[in-house]
């Protein structure tokens, strides 16, 4: 699996945490940026993340912010994209079972990297289940489209 990696300044810290911890298990990491910690604007890297899925470079994302809200908030509006913040595995593993998420999003000031790196592994586990959940999936998808 190929995943595309972006954050603000205050999630710098923990994507180099993450993607050393993907590094090391194999997984094959597009690293968007940022490069440090000096502030920069989240939705730009949500951007590029969300333009990496979208053109097929890479199967999903993870974005990383202070809270993980703004770039989940900011990823949800690019079309295709279904960002999930999950705080616990248990919001990462329906994030994907129930909502198809192909991005995950991370909170760099209230995660440590022991509990960020369980999030993860299961969120990268755990398969959409589809069913019922894919009627709904397919409804998110004309609100993009604007359908109702």
């Amino acid at each position: 699996m190929r995943l595309a990696l972006g954050s603000d300044h205050a999630g710098y810290e923990l994507k180099e945490k993450i993607k050393a911890f993907l590094t090391r298990t194999g997984v094959e990491v597009n690293d968007c940026g940022t490069g440090s910690p000096e502030s920069v604007d989240y939705p730009d890297f949500a951007r590029k993340v969300g333009a990496e899925i979208n053109g097929g470079k890479s199967e999903r994302g993870i974005l990383f912010c202070g809270t993980g809200i703004g770039m989940s908030i900011a990823a949800n509006k690019i079309p295709g994209i279904r960002a999930a913040m999950a705080p616990t595995p248990e919001a990462a593993r329906l994030s994907r079972l129930h909502n198809d998420a192909n991005v995950l999003c991370l909170a760099g000031r209230f995660l440590d990297s022991a509990l960020a790196e369980e999030i993860v592994k299961v969120w990268l586990a755990t398969p959409f289940e589809g069913g019922r959940h894919q009627r709904r999936v397919d409804k998110i998808k004309s609100l993009e489209q604007g359908s109702q």
